[in-house]
This record gives structure tokens, C-alpha cells and sequence, in this order.
């Protein structure tokens, strides 16, 4: 047991995409404080990981809502929550550019290389509590498509927001492993 846990824990710490390593913690921000606008609840193990993912699905549901604004201020907050989490500086490179995106789309466009790298993340992290989902639009980025995590199973897109609110459909559910 303590291996595979030992295995789960690097392989958290390198699923951002950065191997480099820093001697900081995780910022403390309040996002994990925030009301989040989805109704299933998600804990996860360790409390750095759950406040990514608290910034992650803050930063989605603005954009599920086209709140461009929201959006941004989201980006700002995860930004700097990634960047003090070991692994993932480059990830929160991709935060900055959905912060000073001109608008909701080139928002929703980083978003998509944002989701690709916490999904790895997220799908080998020690879920203590809920399911996370792994969504996918078909025609998001112009039909290349785009996922996404959720912590419900109904699609709220976030690629189109209000246009195609339910276009999707969930790739697969991460359980906790208890």
C-alpha cells in the first residue's frame, strides 16, 4: 500500500508537466473557501491538490456562464496557486495566458491546454470523497475538440457556454479507490 501511495504522490508531482522542483508550498489562497457553483462535492487527500481543483472548476464554471471577467479573475488565482505547487510552473504559464486573453474565446482556447494538463493530475490523485468526470466536446477548437473536468455528470460546457450548453459527453469517472 504505502508503495502504490508513494507512486500516486510523484506521479501528482509531476503531472503538470514540470519537473522542476521548488522548495514552496502550495499557495493558500481562498479558493478552496469559495462557494463553487457546482453542487457535487469532491475532497481529495491532500489539501494543495484539492485547492487546485477548486481553482480549476471556479475557472470552468466562468466560462461554463461566459463570464469573461469571472473568468479572468479565476485564471489570476489558479496562476498563483500552480505556480507555488512543484511540477506544475509551466501549467500556471497557461493560467497567465487565460488571464490576458482580449476575450472568451482566447480564454476557452488556453483553457483547453489547461485542462489537458491537470486531467493527468486529477486522474491519479487520492479522491477521498465524490466523482470527478472527464468531459469532452467533439467541437470545441474549431472540431479538434476540447475536455474538461467536472464534478457532475451532467454537461455544462464550457467551451460554449450558453450556445451549446450540453454539447458533450463524459470520456470517464474518477472514483475514490475505497
Amino acid at each position: 500500500m504505502k508503495k502504490y501511495l508513494a507512486v500516486g504522490v510523484l506521479f501528482i508531482a509531476l503531472s503538470c508537466t514540470n519537473t522542476d522542483k521548488k522548495n514552496t508550498e502550495a499557495s493558500t489562497d481562498t479558493l478552496s473557501e469559495k462557494k463553487v457553483v457546482t453542487t457535487a462535492v469532491v475532497e481529495l487527500a491532500d489539501s494543495k491538490v484539492q485547492n487546485i481543483y477548486n481553482g480549476y472548476i471556479y475557472l470552468k464554471d466562468a466560462l461554463v456562464e461566459s463570464k469573461f471577467e469571472d473568468a479572468k479573475k479565476a485564471a489570476t488565482e489558479l496562476k498563483t496557486i500552480l505556480a507555488s505547487f512543484p511540477g506544475c510552473e509551466n501549467t500556471a504559464v497557461i493560467a497567465e495566458k487565460i488571464e490576458t486573453a482580449k476575450d472568451i474565446a482566447g480564454q476557452r482556447k488556453e483553457f483547453t491546454y489547461l485542462s489537458s494538463d491537470v486531467i493527468a493530475m486529477f486522474k491519479h490523485a487520492d479522491l477521498k470523497k465524490g466523482s470527478i468526470y472527464v468531459q469532452h466536446c467533439p467541437m470545441a477548437n474549431k472540431g479538434e475538440g476540447g475536455d474538461w473536468l467536472a464534478s457532475e455528470k451532467q454537461i455544462q460546457n464550457p467551451y460554449y457556454g450558453d450556445e451549446m450548453m450540453d454539447c458533450g459527453a463524459v470520456l470517464e469517472e474518477i472514483k475514490s479507490s475505497k
